[in-house]
């Protein structure tokens, strides 16, 4: 941080022992190097705050970008829905037109209780088959 020399060290603790006097001198020493280590780990705690911060800025632009490339996905994945719909749409009247069939109408679906819409005869049951160990096989 500061550039100073061992010799320019020597030369301050001289000084202060001699303005301070050696009964005060270990006293202000440690209050300096308490002084010291929290103005050290305050400019840590800065440094932190700062880095936290750009941080956060690149994840918000992150974000922004992440979420304009899914607004875009999103978009081309509507617009090829689109456009395979309308070709679906039109192959199917170009099919209409060719067949000459009119176009398809849902029935209304038949409520329970109802007379079938279908009114074939109810099939006939088949002839019963008779026989035992004692009879011959046959019809009746």
């Amino acid at each position: 941080m500061f550039d100073i020399s061992f010799s320019e060290m020597i030369l301050i603790a001289v000084v202060a022992l001699v303005v301070i006097g050696p009964e005060r001198l270990p006293k202000v020493a440690r209050t300096a190097g308490h002084l010291l280590g929290r103005l050290q780990r305050y400019v840590s705690d800065v440094k932190s705050d700062i880095n936290r911060e750009i941080q956060l800025d690149e994840l918000k632009k992150l974000r922004a970008e992440i979420q304009e490339s899914a607004r875009s996905v999103e978009q081309s994945v509507s617009s090829e829905m689109q456009a395979a719909r309308q070709a679906l749409q039109q192959t199917a009247q170009a099919v209409r037109e060719d067949a000459k069939l009119p176009p398809t109408v849902e029935q209304p679906s038949a409520t329970p209780g109802a007379a079938p819409t279908d009114a074939s005869p109810p099939a006939a049951d088949p002839p019963a088959i008779v026989g035992g160990p004692d009879k011959p096989i046959g019809t009746v």
